[in-house]
């Protein structure tokens, strides 16, 4: 991983930031939240307390009917059409009562509007059975008919019946059954409705002809000529009381209740019979944008959602927190929206004695004060850790761009220095008091080490040669003038090994000396044109003379391989390379020579087989004094590659060593013209 990609991840850690505040901002919103549910819990205790010195405005039991068997009014906002349809109903669908029929469920509604009510009935029936022409008289009341009766009573006086049943779709009359007999009612207003797989009625009933105890019985006919009738009912035992909001526990309620609050007041079967109030509406005021308000959500507390906290459209508050108030047991809640962060605590208490409470009362208030507050404290947090990250990161990046350019120039220098051996150039940084001024002097002291080094090696032959050959010299004649005089056969034998010896060592100085020699030469030779093909064709043959147990291959599709320099030195350069590409390869391999080149110049290739180069030492390969070949003598002293690549140096050219499929391959790579009318070197 490089410098900047460290640095960047240092600067995540300004991240410990946001994460401290969001904490702070939890912890914040739930204590805020809980004083608040704390403050709502004793208003609502207290509002209960006022409620239950009302007893007598709340429904008393009857224990003659079930608390589910009930049906509900609802308040409207508006009259609906009477056309058998239920989209211009002022209420959600949800808030239609479900019972079992005989071929599926059927869906009650009933509504109220001024002096006035609405009846929607939706049945689910395989076979619709209409009424035959004709039946629909007072004495028939079409006994073999679908048809939905809608049941009112009084007690303790008789039940009445007010019955809709069709000869066909549309607008049908109603009849009403009493005591007094059956008679059309025209003050009722229905509408039968056919629909795929059964029929809808809706109807419209003055309020004077209903009671307090309401039913709805559907029946279902098998057929016309089947008398039998199968039902389904809200009215099981007889129209039970009809629950609604009450008028005097809503203007008690309304006076109680505070701006921003919602009362609900049930009765001890927990329906509905006072709601005022209205929560505040959130007004958008939630943290920031798409991201902080995905930020908050996974902060703050999920809680249940927001709907369930909704007064229950079928009338009946059967909550969780709901019936433990109904038990007599204080317990609070709260909702929050997934969608839009809107957030409510809720508060139910019971009215009157814990165990035999009249009903509940549910105080319910918005959080947008809280939600307010940490919103605007998490949007600040958001932003000011949005632009710290990002100052912070760019800082970093930026300090980490110009470190690792600094670094980099460095390395580059370092290289390039080794590579054209100008080891004593200055280096970037190298004057800066920092860590990296502090590497860039030492590197330069390091490449000065090795530039000295690299010259004491190259004049190390020189030197030796020159200093050895004196006593050389003094060895070689004391030598011969030992040999005039009188010797044991013994003796005779060391002095000829001694006079071997001293020839092996002369012949090393001469190599040692090789290169001060080729260094000589190049700065006096003057060039001169020559086919570079033909001598290195020449050689070739020579070579294949020289070396019978290697194969040579020659190869140039140049027509021209003219150029100027010194063919004498040219050919020497080619006997290091071939005597290198003898030395590690093997009888019977073939050992190839080619010749290619452009406009400016020319390349010659050695290539044998043998073992590859190691990569550590491609680099050092032609300096002086280094060789790869073990032994002892002049061939092993590392000098010979030293010396082609100053005769290609002198050339204008260079000399490169790689791996090849199965050995290795040099280039010679030299200019066709050098300067004309001076040495090559000079």
């Amino acid at each position: 991983m490089n410098l900047k990609r460290q640095l960047l991840l240092v600067s995540l850690l300004t991240l410990m930031l946001p994460w401290a505040g969001c904490e702070f901002i939890r912890e914040t919103e739930s204590a805020l939240r809980e004083g608040q549910q704390q403050m709502l819990a004793g208003t609502a205790r207290a509002l209960a307390a006022t409620l239950a010195q009302y007893r007598e405005e709340f429904p008393r039991p009857d224990d003659g009917y079930a608390a589910g068997d009930r049906l509900y009014i609802h308040e409207l906002a508006s009259r609906p059409r009477i056309d058998g349809y239920f989209d211009d109903w002022p209420l959600s669908p949800s808030a239609q009562r479900i019972l079992r029929g005989t071929d599926g469920p059927v869906r009650v509604v009933l509504g109220a509007h001024a002096d006035t009510l609405f009846l929607y009935v939706e049945v689910i029936d395989r076979e619709v059975v209409f009424a035959a022409p004709g039946a629909l008289l007072p004495e028939r009341t079409s006994a073999n008919a679908d048809r939905v009766s809608f049941v009112t009573n009084n007690p303790p006086y008789l039940a009445e019946t007010i019955t809709f049943a069709a000869e066909a779709p549309g607008p049908i009359l109603s009849y009403r059954q009493n005591a007094y007999g059956v008679a059309p009612e025209p003050a009722v207003e229905a509408w039968w409705q056919d629909i795929p797989g059964g029929y809808r009625v809706e109807a419209r009933v003055p309020a004077t002809l209903a009671g307090t105890h309401l039913g709805v019985v559907v029946h279902n006919t098998a057929s016309p000529a089947d008398p039998g009738v199968r039902s389904a009912s809200f009215a099981g035992r007889g129209p039970g009381p009809a629950m609604r909001e009450l008028d005097s526990v809503v203007d008690i309620s309304a006076s109680l209740v505070q701006p921003g609050m919602r009362l609900i007041v049930t009765d001890r079967d927990g329906w509905r019979i006072a709601t005022v109030g209205q929560l505040t509406a959130n007004g958008g005021r939630h943290a920031g944008g798409g991201l902080a308000r995905r930020i908050y959500d996974l902060l703050v507390e999920s809680g249940t959602e927001a709907d369930l906290a909704e007064p229950d459209p079928q009338g009946r508050e059967h909550q969780p927190y709901v019936s433990a108030a109904l038990q007599g047991r204080e317990m609070a809640s709260w909702f929050r929206s997934a969608a839009s962060g809107r957030a409510i605590v809720a508060v139910a208490a019971p009215i009157g004695a814990a165990n035999a409470p009249l009903g509940s009362l549910v105080l319910q208030q918005g959080t947008d004060a809280i939600l307010s507050l940490t919103n605007s404290g998490l949007s600040r947090l958001i932003n000011v850790t949005v632009i710290a990250t990002l100052v912070v990161g760019a800082a970093l990046l930026g300090y980490a761009t110009w470190l690792s350019r600094r670094i980099r120039a460095l390395s580059v220098a370092a290289e390039r220095a080794l590579e054209e051996e100008d080891l004593s150039s200055p280096l970037p940084s190298e004057l800066a008091g920092d860590e990296v001024g502090d590497l860039s002097r030492s590197f330069s002291y390091v490449l000065r080490q090795l530039g000295d080094y690299n010259e004491y090696l190259r004049t190390l032959a020189s030197k030796l040669s020159h200093e050895l050959r004196t006593p050389l010299a003094i060895v070689t004649s004391s030598l011969e003038n030992l040999e005039h005089e009188p010797l044991n056969e013994a003796a005779q034998g060391y002095t000829g090994r001694a006079r071997e010896g001293t020839e092996r060592l002369r012949a090393i100085l001469n190599a040692m000396s090789e290169a001060s020699r080729v260094e000589e030469l190049m700065k006096h030779a003057e060039p001169e044109p020559f086919e570079l093909g033909k001598v290195v064709q020449s050689m070739t043959s020579a070579y294949s003379d020289v070396y019978p147990e290697r194969v040579f291959d020659f190869a140039c599709p140049l027509a021209d391989t003219s150029m100027q320099g010194s063919p004498e030195l040219v050919i020497q350069l080619l006997d290091k390379l071939v005597d290198n590409a003898v030395s590690f390869s093997g009888s019977g391999d073939h050992i190839a020579i080619d010749l290619a080149g452009d406009e400016r110049h020319l390349q010659v290739g050695v290539t044998n087989p043998g073992p590859p180069l190691p990569g550590r030492m491609r680099g050092q390969l032609f300096d002086s004094m280094v060789s790869l070949r073990g032994g002892s003598g002049s061939r092993y002293l590392g000098l010979g590659l030293y010396v082609a690549r100053l005769i290609a140096e002198g050339h204008g050219g260079r000399i490169e060593a790689d791996n090849v499929e199965g050995g290795v391959q040099f280039t010679v790579t030299l200019a066709r013209g050098s300067k004309a009318g001076g040495p090559i070197a000079g």
